[in-house]
């Protein structure tokens, strides 16, 4: 990366496995020289919130962390700093990882070769487009990615267009207030569902407010 910010490092722990992570140094951190985020509709507002590690983020490392992903082909949407997916990496599993914003590949990049695993799979996506290459998944992961109302349609349908048949979701929401809208319009793609509120979340600084939300739908 040749952009003017400045960043951190940091190991977390789950279970067993130590991650390596070179992420933003704080949510203050701006580089956009070529308006390339801009013009994907990031403001400077909203640049920095890929590159920090969110509560959710980490319970959803932290769920997946004993999961059953053997066989599945997985996608994290939203991915940012992909603690999941480079935990989900380390286990062997076959991930792949997707975000809207352009520097989050780099990132990606740079964190796997920092935990010394092989490059993960990836491909910016927008969730409003459907012209991306990414395939269909047994699994698809994801954490704090309702930021709006108009997120709910738009995470319905790109899971729909990269589902098969039978497939499994497993978002963390930190309880903005979508998750039931959510709920509805999975349910209009033949997805059953659960909420799960997370425990021993003491890996955490503050109190998780919030529900690890499963979808599954099994081909008729």
């Amino acid at each position: 990366m040749t952009t003017p910010i400045r960043v951190k490092y940091q190991t977390i722990e789950i279970g067993s496995i130590d991650i390596h992570l070179c992420t933003l140094r704080d949510k203050q951190q701006y580089s956009d020289p070529d308006d390339i985020a801009k013009n994907l509709g990031i403001n400077d507002t909203l640049w920095p919130l890929f590159g920090v590690v969110w509560p959710s983020s980490l319970v959803l490392a932290h769920y997946m962390n004993d999961y059953a992903t053997d066989g599945k082909r997985i996608l994290e949407i939203g991915c940012g700093m992909a603690l999941t997916s480079l935990m989900l990496n380390k286990q062997h599993a076959d991930i792949t990882a997707t975000d809207h914003h352009p520097e989050v590949g780099d990132f990606l990049k740079r964190n796997s070769e920092l935990n010394h695993d092989a490059d993960i799979q990836y491909e910016r996506a927008d969730w409003s487009e459907d012209t991306d290459s990414l395939g269909r998944f047994d699994l698809i992961i994801g954490s704090d990615i309702l930021y709006e109302d108009e997120h709910i349609q738009q995470l319905a349908n790109f899971v729909e267009q990269h589902s098969l048949p039978n497939c499994e979701v497993v978002l963390v929401d930190p309880g903005r207030g979508r998750k039931n809208k959510l709920g509805l319009q999975m349910e209009k793609h033949g997805y059953q569902s659960e909420q799960i509120k997370p425990i021993n979340t003491d890996y955490l600084e503050m109190p998780f407010k919030g529900f690890v939300l499963k979808y599954w739908r099994t081909a008729k």
